[in-house]
């Protein structure tokens, strides 16, 4: 190599989710052949689906920063308190969709919160699609038959939110699903529907219930694909030009619609499995929104204690929700 220019980097990916999972086979491996094949070949990939190179998936967002790895795409719930602006995308009944509340996400944090991205380099900020409610004996279809039923939830707002719906909530990690679900540690779990098969939900769970289409669903994630930032400056520039052309507010949607573009392929997929998936009515829905709404207060209460403007940055995030909502 006689030049900097021509020389070759291998960037060491990880994450928790499976090598099966619609995440990894539809979204991130189709974005690191994108980036292989613009660099010429001189920006590959070295892939640890599932933690292989070791941590804990709630270590990722350290792994990153301290360049255990150079790149990783992982939950921000993982890190508790780390983005305490972004949660506003994880409040009951406030997104839509998976594309364009990937979109808010992306234009909020950059616009209302930069701050909050530091330490590595982010390469999209974005959602999946609706969060579903899958249980295992009985199905949900109002408030009341949630009461004292165990239900996993991926983030500190889906806690709180089952905890205001009457349901004792239980945090963890989606690879801990599956084996608290067998053992009746827990009797549901919160997640979208592209997600279920990974944490075997379409086996191990009969009931789905979801909300009527054009109806905001129970609640959202916010996830994130980061960069560590000596990894990120090692590379000339024609390469960081193509780590920048495939990264920002695109790339945030296309990994939002990436992934909610699988939920109908699952839901198809338990319905001709015989399970039911129940679609709740309009007085149930608004009893649903009423009941969990002390957790948006809550939030925005919590941001004011920070120093933020609460409702400021909530009528910020509402206004994007909608300029990006589909119109349909």
């Amino acid at each position: 190599m006689n030049s900097n220019a021509q020389q070759s980097f291998t960037l060491k990916f990880q994450t928790f989710v499976p090598a099966s999972s619609n995440i990894w086979m539809r979204v991130i491996t189709p974005w690191m052949k994108k980036v292989e094949t613009e660099s010429g070949g001189r920006i590959k990939f070295e892939s640890y689906t599932s933690m292989q190179l070791g941590g804990a998936p709630t270590q990722l967002l350290e792994q990153v920063r301290d360049g255990v790895v150079d790149i990783a795409w992982t939950l921000a719930g993982y890190s508790p308190g780390r983005f305490p602006r972004s949660e506003v995308f994880e409040l009951p009944f406030f997104t839509y969709d998976g594309e364009g509340a990937s979109r808010a996400a992306w234009e909020f944090m950059t616009t209302h919160a930069p701050d909050e991205l530091k330490d590595v380099r982010y390469l999209a900020f974005h959602t999946n699609g609706l969060n579903i409610l899958h249980t295992k004996k009985a199905v949900v279809k109002s408030v009341a038959d949630l009461k004292g039923m165990k239900v996993r939830g991926p983030s500190r707002k889906s806690t709180q939110m089952l905890s205001s719906l009457g349901a004792i909530p239980v945090g963890m990690p989606l690879p801990q699903i599956a084996d608290a679900l067998s053992k009746g540690v827990i009797e549901g779990a919160i997640i979208p529907w592209d997600t279920a098969p990974s944490a075997k939900l379409d086996e191990l769970t009969t009931f789905h219930t979801e909300f009527a289409k054009g109806a905001p669903g129970f609640n959202n994630n916010i996830q994130f694909l980061i960069m560590n930032n000596e990894a990120y400056q090692k590379l000339p520039a024609d390469l960081q030009a193509v780590i920048n052309r495939n990264s920002g507010l695109e790339l945030s949607a296309y990994f939002g619609r990436g992934i909610s573009d699988y939920d109908p392929i699952v839901r198809k997929r338990v319905i001709d499995n015989g399970h039911t998936v129940h679609v709740v009515g309009k007085a149930q829905t608004d009893e649903f929104i009423r009941m969990s709404a002390p957790v948006t207060d809550d939030w925005v209460k919590d941001m004011n204690s920070k120093g933020f403007d609460g409702k400021k940055l909530l009528d910020a995030a509402k206004a994007l929700i909608q300029k990006h909502r589909p119109k349909s």
